[in-house]
């Protein structure tokens, strides 16, 4: 049986014209402009950068990928922001509003991706 790692099951990766701040291993959104660029707290995003050469970057938006994580994530499918760091953590719940009777829903506060797994040293293992 040939070893793998989870990193080369199934990836889906989509080349972006990249911000000049942007680093490999970081979550990142889409900009105004098309380009990605680094989230800020709470930010939903779109993928993981892989690292950036001559001002762009493959951004990894589907399969398995490891990141850095603030605070405690569940394992299982999770709603997840990005913390500002470049990394994640499970997005705030979004709240409802009642105006003149009428009940308005939030769209999801989040990313919704399946935690695999969390380690001590501050990684969490995600299926886009």
């Amino acid at each position: 049986m040939s070893k793998f790692s989870f990193e080369e099951m199934g990836a889906v990766t989509v080349s972006f014209a990249a911000d000049t701040g942007v680093k490999g291993g970081q979550v990142v959104k889409v900009t105004e402009d098309g380009t990605v660029g680094p989230c800020a707290d709470g930010d939903a995003f779109c993928g993981v950068a892989l690292e950036p050469r001559n001002g762009a970057a493959a951004v990894q938006v589907k399969g398995f990928t490891k990141v850095s994580r603030t605070g405690q994530l569940n394992l299982g499918w999770v709603e997840l922001a990005a913390d500002g760091q470049g990394g994640v953590k499970a997005a705030e719940a979004p709240s409802v509003t009642v105006e003149s009777g009428a009940v308005t829903l939030p769209s999801p506060a989040g990313v919704r991706a399946l935690v695999v797994s969390t380690a001590e040293d501050g990684t969490a293992v995600l299926c886009l």
